[in-house]
Protein backbone atom coordinates (compact mmCIF):
# COMPACT_ATOMS: atom_id res chain seq x y z
CA UNK A 1 0.00 0.00 0.00
CA UNK A 2 1.29 3.10 -0.77
CA UNK A 3 3.06 5.82 1.49
CA UNK A 4 -0.02 7.95 1.93
CA UNK A 5 -2.95 6.03 2.25
CA UNK A 6 -3.66 6.90 5.51
CA UNK A 7 -1.67 10.32 4.77
CA UNK A 8 -4.45 13.47 6.30
CA UNK A 9 -3.87 16.65 8.04
CA UNK A 10 -4.45 16.94 12.12
CA UNK A 11 -7.98 16.83 13.15
CA UNK A 12 -9.49 19.60 14.53
CA UNK A 13 -12.01 20.50 17.20
CA UNK A 14 -14.58 23.10 15.84
CA UNK A 15 -16.02 25.42 18.75
CA UNK A 16 -14.95 25.56 22.21
CA UNK A 17 -12.95 22.15 22.15
CA UNK A 18 -9.84 24.18 20.30
CA UNK A 19 -8.96 26.42 23.44
CA UNK A 20 -10.50 23.50 25.92
CA UNK A 21 -11.37 19.92 27.07
CA UNK A 22 -14.50 19.00 25.12
CA UNK A 23 -16.07 17.20 28.24
CA UNK A 24 -19.25 15.80 26.79
CA UNK A 25 -16.98 14.18 23.93
CA UNK A 26 -14.27 13.20 26.10
CA UNK A 27 -16.79 11.34 28.11
CA UNK A 28 -18.49 9.59 25.16
CA UNK A 29 -14.93 8.97 23.62
CA UNK A 30 -13.75 7.41 27.20
CA UNK A 31 -16.43 4.92 26.46
CA UNK A 32 -15.18 3.33 23.82
CA UNK A 33 -11.44 3.00 25.42
CA UNK A 34 -13.56 0.82 28.18
CA UNK A 35 -15.06 -1.60 25.86
CA UNK A 36 -11.72 -2.02 23.97
CA UNK A 37 -10.11 -2.62 27.45
CA UNK A 38 -12.40 -5.24 28.78
CA UNK A 39 -12.10 -7.45 25.52
CA UNK A 40 -8.51 -7.04 24.92
CA UNK A 41 -8.53 -8.50 28.52
CA UNK A 42 -10.50 -11.66 28.05
CA UNK A 43 -7.43 -12.84 25.89
CA UNK A 44 -5.79 -13.73 29.14
CA UNK A 45 -8.26 -16.02 30.06
CA UNK A 46 -9.29 -17.43 26.86
CA UNK A 47 -5.35 -18.44 26.28
CA UNK A 48 -5.06 -21.13 28.91
CA UNK A 49 -8.63 -21.56 28.69
CA UNK A 50 -8.60 -23.08 24.57
CA UNK A 51 -4.59 -23.83 25.26
CA UNK A 52 -6.20 -26.92 27.46
CA UNK A 53 -9.20 -27.63 25.42
CA UNK A 54 -7.41 -28.62 22.31
CA UNK A 55 -3.90 -29.25 24.21
CA UNK A 56 -1.51 -26.49 22.15
CA UNK A 57 1.85 -25.75 22.71
CA UNK A 58 2.57 -22.35 24.05
CA UNK A 59 3.55 -21.38 20.65
CA UNK A 60 -0.06 -22.51 19.03
CA UNK A 61 -1.80 -21.09 21.90
CA UNK A 62 -0.07 -17.85 21.14
CA UNK A 63 -1.92 -17.55 17.62
CA UNK A 64 -4.74 -15.74 19.67
CA UNK A 65 -2.73 -12.70 20.35
CA UNK A 66 -1.24 -13.31 16.41
CA UNK A 67 -4.49 -13.28 15.27
CA UNK A 68 -5.81 -10.63 17.29
CA UNK A 69 -3.25 -8.07 17.04
CA UNK A 70 -2.19 -8.92 13.85
CA UNK A 71 -5.34 -7.07 12.85
CA UNK A 72 -4.16 -3.98 13.84
CA UNK A 73 -1.09 -4.17 10.97
CA UNK A 74 -3.33 -5.72 8.43
CA UNK A 75 -6.87 -2.78 8.82
CA UNK A 76 -4.84 0.14 10.54
CA UNK A 77 -3.97 1.65 6.84
CA UNK A 78 -7.57 0.84 5.80
CA UNK A 79 -9.34 2.11 8.81
CA UNK A 80 -7.29 5.56 8.14
CA UNK A 81 -8.77 6.10 4.70
CA UNK A 82 -12.13 4.99 5.80
CA UNK A 83 -12.08 7.92 8.89
CA UNK A 84 -11.08 10.28 6.60
CA UNK A 85 -14.04 9.31 4.14
CA UNK A 86 -16.34 9.05 6.68
CA UNK A 87 -15.39 11.05 9.49
CA UNK A 88 -14.75 9.61 13.40
CA UNK A 89 -18.00 9.50 14.50
CA UNK A 90 -19.22 7.25 11.94
CA UNK A 91 -16.00 5.52 11.66
CA UNK A 92 -15.99 4.70 15.39
CA UNK A 93 -19.89 3.27 14.56
CA UNK A 94 -18.64 1.07 11.71
CA UNK A 95 -15.65 -0.04 14.34
CA UNK A 96 -18.43 -0.73 17.02
CA UNK A 97 -20.38 -2.74 14.40
CA UNK A 98 -17.47 -4.72 13.11
CA UNK A 99 -16.52 -5.73 16.38
CA UNK A 100 -20.00 -6.89 17.90
CA UNK A 101 -20.13 -9.02 14.68
CA UNK A 102 -16.75 -10.60 15.83
CA UNK A 103 -18.32 -11.30 19.14
CA UNK A 104 -20.76 -13.29 17.12
CA UNK A 105 -18.52 -15.10 15.41
CA UNK A 106 -17.51 -16.94 19.36
CA UNK A 107 -21.06 -18.64 18.94
CA UNK A 108 -20.05 -21.18 16.00
CA UNK A 109 -16.78 -20.90 16.72
CA UNK A 110 -17.20 -23.11 19.85
CA UNK A 111 -18.74 -25.80 17.55
CA UNK A 112 -16.51 -25.66 14.60
CA UNK A 113 -12.46 -25.78 16.85
CA UNK A 114 -9.56 -23.62 17.32
CA UNK A 115 -9.59 -22.15 13.63
CA UNK A 116 -12.60 -20.83 13.64
CA UNK A 117 -11.48 -19.30 16.99
CA UNK A 118 -8.92 -17.45 15.39
CA UNK A 119 -10.74 -16.24 12.80
CA UNK A 120 -13.78 -14.44 15.60
CA UNK A 121 -10.84 -12.90 17.32
CA UNK A 122 -9.19 -11.27 13.81
CA UNK A 123 -12.62 -9.80 12.71
CA UNK A 124 -13.46 -8.34 16.63
CA UNK A 125 -9.58 -7.06 16.39
CA UNK A 126 -10.42 -5.43 13.39
CA UNK A 127 -13.56 -3.30 14.69
CA UNK A 128 -11.16 -2.33 17.61
CA UNK A 129 -8.72 -1.17 15.11
CA UNK A 130 -10.70 1.31 13.39
CA UNK A 131 -12.13 2.67 16.77
CA UNK A 132 -8.07 3.03 17.64
CA UNK A 133 -7.28 4.87 14.61
CA UNK A 134 -10.44 6.79 14.89
CA UNK A 135 -10.84 7.63 19.02
CA UNK A 136 -6.62 8.32 19.78
CA UNK A 137 -6.27 11.39 17.23
CA UNK A 138 -9.41 12.26 18.14
CA UNK A 139 -8.97 12.81 21.43
CA UNK A 140 -5.19 15.07 21.42
CA UNK A 141 -7.23 17.81 19.86
CA UNK A 142 -9.96 17.86 22.41
CA UNK A 143 -7.57 20.65 24.37
CA UNK A 144 -3.96 21.96 24.30
CA UNK A 145 -1.36 20.50 22.87
CA UNK A 146 0.45 20.71 26.25
CA UNK A 147 -1.77 18.44 27.95
CA UNK A 148 -2.15 15.78 25.09
CA UNK A 149 -0.51 13.33 27.20
CA UNK A 150 -2.80 13.83 30.27
CA UNK A 151 -5.81 13.48 28.39
CA UNK A 152 -4.71 10.02 26.91
CA UNK A 153 -3.52 8.98 30.35
CA UNK A 154 -7.69 9.85 31.26
CA UNK A 155 -8.94 7.92 28.64
CA UNK A 156 -6.88 5.06 29.06
CA UNK A 157 -7.14 4.66 32.51
CA UNK A 158 -10.84 3.76 31.86
CA UNK A 159 -9.35 1.47 29.36
CA UNK A 160 -7.19 0.16 31.99
CA UNK A 161 -10.77 -0.12 34.01
CA UNK A 162 -12.05 -2.76 31.76
CA UNK A 163 -8.93 -4.44 31.34
CA UNK A 164 -9.23 -4.81 35.26
CA UNK A 165 -12.62 -5.69 35.62
CA UNK A 166 -12.10 -8.55 32.02
CA UNK A 167 -9.82 -11.44 33.86
CA UNK A 168 -12.36 -11.83 36.52
CA UNK A 169 -15.43 -11.39 34.49
CA UNK A 170 -14.10 -13.92 32.56
CA UNK A 171 -12.38 -16.04 34.65
CA UNK A 172 -16.08 -16.00 36.34
CA UNK A 173 -18.14 -16.92 33.43
CA UNK A 174 -15.52 -18.95 31.61
CA UNK A 175 -13.00 -20.84 33.08
CA UNK A 176 -15.24 -21.63 36.87
CA UNK A 177 -17.55 -23.28 34.65
CA UNK A 178 -14.62 -25.62 32.73
CA UNK A 179 -13.40 -28.91 33.35
CA UNK A 180 -16.48 -29.06 35.26
CA UNK A 181 -18.73 -29.97 31.70
CA UNK A 182 -18.49 -33.46 30.15
CA UNK A 183 -15.41 -33.10 27.12
CA UNK A 184 -13.75 -29.89 25.19
CA UNK A 185 -16.82 -29.27 23.26
CA UNK A 186 -18.87 -28.06 26.65
CA UNK A 187 -15.84 -26.52 27.33
CA UNK A 188 -15.62 -24.93 24.33
CA UNK A 189 -19.42 -23.46 24.92
CA UNK A 190 -18.83 -21.45 28.11
CA UNK A 191 -17.47 -18.69 25.50
CA UNK A 192 -20.82 -18.48 23.92
CA UNK A 193 -23.04 -16.39 26.55
CA UNK A 194 -20.31 -14.10 27.22
CA UNK A 195 -19.17 -13.18 23.95
CA UNK A 196 -23.06 -13.07 22.75
CA UNK A 197 -23.68 -10.62 25.63
CA UNK A 198 -20.35 -8.16 24.59
CA UNK A 199 -22.05 -8.51 21.11
CA UNK A 200 -24.80 -6.64 22.57
CA UNK A 201 -23.55 -3.97 24.32
CA UNK A 202 -21.05 -3.33 21.34
CA UNK A 203 -24.39 -2.56 18.80
CA UNK A 204 -25.97 -0.61 21.41
CA UNK A 205 -22.99 1.61 21.87
CA UNK A 206 -22.68 2.01 18.19
CA UNK A 207 -26.59 3.23 18.44
CA UNK A 208 -25.70 5.57 21.25
CA UNK A 209 -22.96 6.66 19.72
CA UNK A 210 -24.16 7.44 16.10
CA UNK A 211 -27.50 9.61 17.92
CA UNK A 212 -24.68 11.20 19.99
CA UNK A 213 -23.93 15.06 19.58
CA UNK A 214 -20.40 15.71 19.11
CA UNK A 215 -18.16 18.08 17.65
CA UNK A 216 -17.28 18.24 14.06
CA UNK A 217 -13.77 17.59 13.60
CA UNK A 218 -12.20 19.26 10.61
CA UNK A 219 -9.27 18.28 9.17
CA UNK A 220 -6.75 21.30 9.16
CA UNK A 221 -4.09 22.28 6.43
CA UNK A 222 -2.06 23.92 8.29
CA UNK A 223 1.99 22.56 7.66
CA UNK A 224 3.47 24.49 10.32
CA UNK A 225 4.45 22.17 12.31
CA UNK A 226 5.61 19.76 10.01
CA UNK A 227 8.69 21.39 9.41
CA UNK A 228 10.80 21.84 6.21
CA UNK A 229 11.86 19.41 3.62
CA UNK A 230 10.03 16.57 5.57
CA UNK A 231 7.90 14.91 2.77
CA UNK A 232 6.18 12.15 5.24
CA UNK A 233 5.68 11.04 8.70
CA UNK A 234 8.07 8.53 8.28
CA UNK A 235 11.00 11.25 8.02
CA UNK A 236 10.55 12.71 11.47
CA UNK A 237 12.86 10.26 13.54
CA UNK A 238 10.91 10.87 16.90
CA UNK A 239 7.80 8.91 15.15
CA UNK A 240 9.83 5.94 13.48
CA UNK A 241 11.42 5.51 17.12
CA UNK A 242 7.78 6.10 18.56
CA UNK A 243 6.32 3.42 16.41
CA UNK A 244 9.48 0.98 17.88
CA UNK A 245 8.23 2.07 21.03
CA UNK A 246 4.81 1.10 20.55
CA UNK A 247 5.46 -1.72 19.20
CA UNK A 248 7.78 -3.21 22.31
CA UNK A 249 5.57 -1.68 24.55
CA UNK A 250 2.17 -3.23 23.16
CA UNK A 251 4.19 -6.50 22.54
CA UNK A 252 5.94 -6.90 26.46
CA UNK A 253 2.60 -5.74 28.30
CA UNK A 254 0.24 -8.37 26.14
CA UNK A 255 2.99 -11.10 26.72
CA UNK A 256 3.06 -10.77 29.87
CA UNK A 257 -0.50 -10.66 30.52
CA UNK A 258 -0.77 -13.51 28.11
CA UNK A 259 1.27 -15.74 30.54
CA UNK A 260 0.21 -14.71 33.59
CA UNK A 261 -2.54 -17.53 34.31
CA UNK A 262 0.08 -19.79 33.61
CA UNK A 263 3.19 -18.44 35.51
CA UNK A 264 1.11 -18.54 38.47
CA UNK A 265 0.23 -21.92 38.33
CA UNK A 266 3.55 -22.67 38.47
CA UNK A 267 4.29 -25.00 41.69
CA UNK A 268 7.22 -22.81 42.49
CA UNK A 269 5.62 -19.44 41.86
CA UNK A 270 2.24 -19.72 43.34
CA UNK A 271 0.35 -22.51 42.53
CA UNK A 272 -2.95 -21.37 41.49
CA UNK A 273 -5.61 -23.14 39.73
CA UNK A 274 -6.51 -21.30 36.66
CA UNK A 275 -9.62 -19.66 37.90
CA UNK A 276 -8.04 -18.30 41.08
CA UNK A 277 -5.03 -16.94 39.16
CA UNK A 278 -7.31 -15.17 36.64
CA UNK A 279 -8.19 -12.79 39.45
CA UNK A 280 -4.74 -11.74 39.93
CA UNK A 281 -4.66 -11.31 36.40
CA UNK A 282 -6.83 -8.44 36.88
CA UNK A 283 -4.36 -7.15 39.83
CA UNK A 284 -1.81 -6.45 36.93
CA UNK A 285 -4.08 -4.67 34.57
CA UNK A 286 -5.62 -2.74 38.03
CA UNK A 287 -2.43 -1.41 38.11
CA UNK A 288 -1.55 -0.06 35.12
CA UNK A 289 -5.60 1.62 35.91
CA UNK A 290 -4.24 3.29 38.94
CA UNK A 291 -0.89 4.73 37.71
CA UNK A 292 -3.39 6.54 34.83
CA UNK A 293 -5.30 8.17 36.92
CA UNK A 294 -1.87 9.37 38.85
CA UNK A 295 -0.64 9.51 35.64
CA UNK A 296 -3.16 12.19 34.58
CA UNK A 297 -2.67 14.79 36.96
CA UNK A 298 1.29 14.25 37.14
CA UNK A 299 1.90 14.74 33.51
CA UNK A 300 0.24 17.86 33.37
CA UNK A 301 3.68 19.14 35.20
CA UNK A 302 6.06 16.21 34.95
CA UNK A 303 8.22 15.96 31.63
CA UNK A 304 6.65 13.23 29.60
CA UNK A 305 10.10 11.63 28.65
CA UNK A 306 11.35 11.79 32.23
CA UNK A 307 8.37 9.81 33.78
CA UNK A 308 8.49 7.60 30.46
CA UNK A 309 11.97 6.40 31.21
CA UNK A 310 11.47 5.93 34.95
CA UNK A 311 8.86 3.77 34.44
CA UNK A 312 10.42 1.91 31.95
CA UNK A 313 13.47 1.43 34.55
CA UNK A 314 11.17 0.33 37.20
CA UNK A 315 9.23 -2.31 34.88
CA UNK A 316 12.80 -3.84 34.07
CA UNK A 317 13.71 -4.59 37.23
CA UNK A 318 10.56 -5.87 38.44
CA UNK A 319 10.49 -8.39 35.36
CA UNK A 320 14.17 -9.41 36.03
CA UNK A 321 13.04 -10.27 39.60
CA UNK A 322 10.20 -12.34 38.50
CA UNK A 323 12.59 -14.01 36.06
CA UNK A 324 15.02 -14.86 38.41
CA UNK A 325 13.01 -15.39 41.78
CA UNK A 326 10.31 -17.56 43.49
CA UNK A 327 7.38 -17.65 44.95
CA UNK A 328 5.44 -14.48 46.09
CA UNK A 329 8.12 -11.71 45.74
CA UNK A 330 8.47 -13.81 42.21
CA UNK A 331 4.67 -13.31 41.49
CA UNK A 332 3.95 -9.78 43.47
CA UNK A 333 7.53 -8.28 41.22
CA UNK A 334 4.98 -9.19 37.56
CA UNK A 335 1.96 -8.42 38.73
CA UNK A 336 3.42 -5.03 39.79
CA UNK A 337 4.66 -4.41 36.11
CA UNK A 338 1.23 -3.63 35.44
CA UNK A 339 1.45 -0.12 37.69
CA UNK A 340 4.71 0.49 35.88
CA UNK A 341 2.93 0.42 32.44
CA UNK A 342 0.73 2.60 33.33
CA UNK A 343 1.51 5.63 31.32
CA UNK A 344 3.29 3.97 28.54
CA UNK A 345 1.10 3.74 25.33
CA UNK A 346 -0.79 7.31 25.71
CA UNK A 347 2.72 8.77 26.38
CA UNK A 348 5.04 7.28 23.96
CA UNK A 349 1.78 7.85 21.00
CA UNK A 350 1.42 11.89 22.40
CA UNK A 351 5.28 11.78 21.65
CA UNK A 352 5.68 10.17 18.67
CA UNK A 353 2.92 12.55 16.99
CA UNK A 354 4.50 15.51 18.83
CA UNK A 355 4.82 18.01 15.75
CA UNK A 356 3.50 16.42 13.13
CA UNK A 357 1.54 18.72 11.37
CA UNK A 358 -0.37 17.68 8.51
CA UNK A 359 1.18 14.34 9.01
CA UNK A 360 -0.78 13.54 11.92
CA UNK A 361 -3.05 11.54 10.43
CA UNK A 362 -0.31 9.54 8.86
CA UNK A 363 1.73 8.86 11.71
CA UNK A 364 -1.46 7.67 13.92
CA UNK A 365 -1.93 4.96 11.06
CA UNK A 366 1.46 4.18 11.41
CA UNK A 367 1.45 4.16 15.28
CA UNK A 368 -1.72 1.98 15.42
CA UNK A 369 0.06 -1.11 12.94
CA UNK A 370 3.05 -0.88 15.33
CA UNK A 371 0.42 -2.40 17.88
CA UNK A 372 1.12 -5.35 15.75
CA UNK A 373 3.99 -6.04 18.30
CA UNK A 374 0.66 -7.41 20.44
CA UNK A 375 0.86 -10.15 17.95
CA UNK A 376 4.61 -11.00 17.21
CA UNK A 377 6.47 -10.21 20.88
CA UNK A 378 3.81 -13.33 23.01
CA UNK A 379 4.38 -15.56 19.78
CA UNK A 380 8.20 -15.17 20.31
CA UNK A 381 7.69 -15.85 23.86
CA UNK A 382 5.61 -18.78 23.17
CA UNK A 383 8.38 -20.08 21.40
CA UNK A 384 11.10 -19.17 24.23
CA UNK A 385 8.85 -20.95 26.95
CA UNK A 386 8.43 -23.99 25.13
CA UNK A 387 12.19 -23.82 24.70
CA UNK A 388 13.55 -22.41 28.57
CA UNK A 389 10.59 -22.53 30.08
CA UNK A 390 7.69 -19.89 31.23
CA UNK A 391 9.57 -17.65 33.76
CA UNK A 392 13.21 -17.55 31.55
CA UNK A 393 11.36 -16.64 28.56
CA UNK A 394 9.99 -13.30 30.58
CA UNK A 395 13.99 -12.11 29.70
CA UNK A 396 11.98 -10.54 25.90
CA UNK A 397 9.80 -8.37 28.01
CA UNK A 398 12.71 -7.14 29.11
CA UNK A 399 14.33 -6.11 27.05
CA UNK A 400 11.53 -4.26 25.08
CA UNK A 401 11.59 -1.66 28.72
CA UNK A 402 15.19 -1.36 27.74
CA UNK A 403 14.52 0.03 24.43
CA UNK A 404 11.42 2.20 26.10
CA UNK A 405 13.98 3.71 28.37
CA UNK A 406 16.08 4.93 25.77
CA UNK A 407 13.25 6.43 23.60
CA UNK A 408 11.91 8.72 27.00
CA UNK A 409 15.54 9.87 28.07
CA UNK A 410 15.81 10.73 24.79
CA UNK A 411 13.10 12.84 24.17
CA UNK A 412 12.39 13.91 27.77
CA UNK A 413 13.08 17.25 27.02
CA UNK A 414 10.20 17.64 23.94
CA UNK A 415 7.77 19.33 25.56
CA UNK A 416 9.80 22.23 27.41
CA UNK A 417 9.18 24.79 25.25
CA UNK A 418 5.53 24.28 25.34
Amino acid sequence: MAPNTAQAAPPQAAGSAQNGTNTGALVIVTLLFFMWGLITSLNDVLIPHLKAIYTLSYFQAMLVQLCFFGAYFIVSMPAGALIRRIGYQKGAVTGLLIAAGGCVLFYPASFGGYGLFLLAFFVLASGITVLQVAANPYVTVLGPPRTASSRLNLTQAFNSLGTTIGPSVGGLLILSTAGAAAGAAADAATVRGPYLALAGALALLAVLFFVAKLPQIAESEDVSLAGEGHGSAWAHRHLVLGAIGIFLYVGAEVSIGSFLINFLGESHIAGLSHADAAKYVSIYWGGAMVGRFIGFVVMRVASPGKTLAVNSLLAIGLVLAATFGKGSVAMWAILAVGLCNSIMFPTIFSMALHGLGKYTGQGSGILCMAIVGGALVPFAQGALADAIGVQASFMLPAACYAFILYFGAKYSSMYAAQ
